[in-house]
């Protein structure tokens, strides 16, 4: 019998929180530090991806140790901290939260401690039955254990989920627990990245929300497309 997805859950950057141009600029101040080249939004949205060490060796081209990760990973923070008060809600974030029917959580790579009072910050606090963000003090990896450890707190079976994200380690994550996913344009990733992997993909977040409660979304392994190694 297919599943029911009756449960959303939603990614925090890029999808509800628009911070591309932030997370461009905390970049670009890790590429300086190291001595290479800015690179531009369209540049990065091309050729994003995670494990983000991974992502910085592709565009140094060089190897980057797990010990030098973790002060490139300070770099970024803290530049994206400084500039935290210049980001919005994508326009439609409050309207979509509101739309969809069934329960919501939101689960976020970046840090719980500082992901909590800024869900607070824009109003959003009990939209949602839980938020999670990392627990750890350094970022970058897979988000597929975090989706299984929240889904777990939740009591949620990944079958009845569907996820909402910009990523297509957010679609990864989905299709780890079972989940449908809808991915969304407006963040870290090329929307022709998006659309060539095989899952529903929407240009707002309402568009989103609407794509998430029609029929069963598929995953990628329902598809058949994962994105060539780079």
């Amino acid at each position: 019998m297919d599943p029911v997805r009756t449960h959303l859950v939603w990614d925090w950057n890029g999808t509800l929180l628009d911070d591309l141009s932030l997370v461009v600029a905390s970049t670009n101040a890790v590429f300086r530090r190291m001595g290479g080249a800015a690179i531009s939004a369209e540049e990065q949205r091309a050729r994003f991806r995670r494990p983000i060490a991974d992502y910085y060796a592709d565009v140094l081209g060089r190897p980057v140790s797990l010990d030098e990760f973790d002060r490139l990973d300070g770099i970024f923070h803290d530049t994206y901290r400084l500039g935290m008060a210049t980001c919005q809600l994508a326009v439609d974030a409050s309207a979509a939260i509101g739309a969809w029917p069934g329960s919501q959580s939101l689960l976020s790579m970046w840090f719980h401690d500082e992901l909590v009072p800024a869900v607070e910050t824009y109003g959003l606090t009990g939209m949602f039955n839980r938020v999670d963000g990392l627990r750890t003090t350094v970022g970058g990896g897979h988000k597929a254990a975090h989706l299984a450890r929240h889904l777990a707190e939740l009591g949620i079976d990944g079958r009845s989920v569907v996820l909402i994200g910009d990523t297509l380690d957010d679609a990864e994550a989905a299709a780890s627990v079972g989940a449908g996913c809808v991915l969304y344009t407006g963040g870290i990733t090329h929307p022709d990245r998006l659309r060539a992997y095989g899952l529903p993909v929407a240009d707002t977040l309402a568009e989103a929300v609407r794509l998430a409660g029609v029929g069963n979304q598929p995953t990628p392994a329902d598809t058949g497309r994962v994105e060539p190694a780079r």
